[in-house]
């Protein structure tokens, strides 16, 4: 699990591409320290396992899934990353829970200064804008963020990057046009879930499991 906390940019210093997966190999140093083969470093917010580690570089392999799910397909050598260590079960939660696991992309429209922060408004699909809630969280690129505005009529949604966050990730190197990788808050996803499921009939028709609906679920203390 992560936190969306950035801990540092890392440069991709060589992707081998194969049929439908790749191997990527990342310039780094801060999320180095203590890691070793097997770990999870997020890359631009996706999970991936570490393969080997020499003289400051890492390697990963990326499953032809996560090239179709997100934005690391289109890496090459010099692109700028996002980059976290997996958080220790002691460590300070600092953004909101990321799994790692991207849920698409989206496409910047636009961005525009308003005093010291930077408003970046950010096109997607309806089927990942769904999960998306005003001044709840997201994580763009692996960067855990305040969702300031929706507008369900464009499929887009805009958040508001304060100097901090604009100088510790990548986010404000992009530009209209770009692609960045999305994934929503986890918690909207499993309501959604327990809300449609519906279970089977146990055994015979009188004795079904119950129905899962708001009144269910307040009753029984959620």
């Amino acid at each position: 699990m992560f936190t969306g906390i950035i801990e540092e940019i890392g440069t991709i210093s060589s992707v081998a591409e194969g049929n439908l997966s790749a191997v990527v190999t990342i310039q780094a140093s801060k999320v180095l320290e203590g890691s070793q083969a097997g770990d999870s470093i997020a890359v631009n917010g996706v999970c991936l396992t570490v393969t080997s580690i020499h003289g400051g570089l890492f390697t990963a392999d990326v499953m032809a899934e996560t090239l179709r799910r997100s934005s690391l397909g289109s890496l090459s050598k010099g692109s700028r990353v996002n980059l976290e260590r997996a958080m220790h079960a002691n460590g300070r939660f600092g953004g909101h829970i990321v799994s790692g696991h991207i849920d698409g992309i989206g496409t910047i429209v636009s961005k525009a200064r308003e005093d010291n922060a930077v408003w970046v408004t950010i096109n997607t699909d309806k089927r990942i804008l769904k999960y998306i809630v005003e001044k709840g969280s997201i994580a763009i690129d692996g960067t855990s963020l305040t969702v300031a505005t929706v507008n369900d009529s464009d499929s887009t949604f805009s958040v508001s990057v304060i100097p901090h966050t604009a100088k510790e990730t990548i986010i404000l190197g992009k530009g209209a046009g770009d692609i960045v990788n999305i994934e929503n808050d986890v918690i909207g996803k499993y309501v959604e879930r327990l809300l449609a499921f519906r279970e089977e009939p146990v055994n015979s028709s009188n004795n079904s499991a119950p129905e899962i609906t708001m009144d269910f679920l307040m009753e029984n203390g959620f």
